[in-house]
């Protein structure tokens, strides 16, 4: 097989729109059949900083991610070549030592929440998919995640949303919402957008 048989998908949102469950989703109907890669793995590596200025940088920006690398290891997905992606941990604000890898297969689901602002990432996606959500209920979800999963305080995660998360999202996020193919509104949870999906990604596996 070549590039040509490979499709790549992307799922991109603002933060906490609903883009996790949808992919969760997806993976428990393909499983290993499909490969999944997340932008959030590329988040730069800053060893120079201690952890407190590390706290300050403005993770939601397009310069604080290694995008170069995402799209070199996309290329090789394509070319049917297994790929060892970073591994952040978000407790430290700072990329792990560790690697995980990733193994291509027929169907590429990319995500992230800038992953379509980028020209080169985005002319990457056969299917670009945007989940959409009121940015009320965005916030709430954010909230209850970063609190029970990485260990944020509230005072934090709402600060980091005020100044760097929100006016990123109106900079860059939302105007990219003009790129995708498809908009689904409530993400995971929209069945009927879940139901198109999956049909689709089973016709492109059975090619």
């Amino acid at each position: 097989m070549n590039e040509k048989n490979v499709i790549v998908i992307g799922i991109a949102g603002g933060t906490c729109s609903g883009k996790s469950t949808l992919i969760d989703r997806l993976k428990e109907e393909f499983g290993e059949a499909i490969t999944m890669i997340s932008h959030d793995y590329y988040y730069k590596a800053h060893d120079e900083m201690p952890f407190e200025e590390r706290c300050k940088l403005n993770y939601d920006h397009p310069d604080s991610f290694e995008t170069d690398l995402m799209l070199q290891h996309i290329e090789m997905l394509k070319n049917w070549q297994s790929v060892d992606v970073p591994i952040y941990d978000y407790t430290i604000h700072n990329r792990s030592k560790k690697t995980m890898t990733i193994k291509p297969s027929k169907v590429i689901v990319i995500e992230g929440i800038l992953i379509f602002e980028n020209k080169e990432l985005r002319n990457m996606c056969d299917i670009k998919v945007f989940v959409d959500a009121d940015a009320d209920v965005r916030i709430i979800r954010r909230i209850l995640r970063d609190a029970e999963e990485r260990g944020r305080s509230l005072e934090s995660v709402i600060t980091q949303y005020t100044t760097t998360v929100k006016p990123m999202h109106e900079q860059f996020v939302e105007p990219s919402k003009k790129y995708a193919d498809i908009i689904v509104p409530q993400g995971g949870h929209n069945n009927v957008a879940f139901q198109m999906l999956t049909h689709r990604i089973r016709a492109l596996l059975g090619e």
